[in-house]
């Protein structure tokens, strides 16, 4: 998710981490064996005189596969199903105006599952998940294409 928000013009800043469970200094290691009942995610940081959030929402949604409840494409379980964290009343009713809007389009046989859930405590993932991407190009490419990712957004979305 990562590389989409960090080359649309008015991110400043993005850092994943984990959001939404129960145990406080959420890692890795926690969180990816089921244990605190946090997702993976990401905090972006934007200049909204340059993007909006209705176009951070279109980002997010032409990145997941949002009829898919558990998980997102190869990664199954908790930790990978996809959410929106809403800071305040406004974000809620966007995110549930793109949610319904992308629901009405056509483009899925299924029902768009993904959550919209209200803003949680955020932990920066370790210093090794910032920027994978860029940190490890070729195990990123590999994994993107192997989970199925790019093919389905393709299919979806086209080029």
């Amino acid at each position: 998710m990562q590389p989409p928000f960090d080359t649309a013009k008015g991110v400043s800043k993005t850092v994943v981490g984990y959001t939404g469970g129960s145990k406080e200094n959420a890692n890795y290691e926690l969180v990816s064996a089921h244990k605190t009942k946090h997702r993976e995610s990401i905090e972006v940081t934007y200049d909204p005189a340059q993007i909006s959030y209705d176009q951070l929402l279109d980002i997010f949604w032409h990145n997941i596969k949002p009829t898919q409840a558990d998980g997102q494409f190869a990664d199954i379980g908790l930790s990978y199903q996809a959410a929106i964290y809403y800071a305040d009343d406004a974000e809620k009713k966007a995110a549930e105006a793109s949610k319904d809007k992308l629901g009405k389009s056509g483009k899925f046989d299924q029902p768009i599952v993904t959550e919209i859930l209200p803003q949680m405590p955020f932990y920066p993932a370790e210093d090794y998940h910032q920027k994978y991407y860029l940190k490890n190009p070729e195990a990123f490419e590999a994994y993107h294409i192997g989970s199925g990712r790019v093919g389905y957004l393709q299919g979806i979305w086209g080029k």
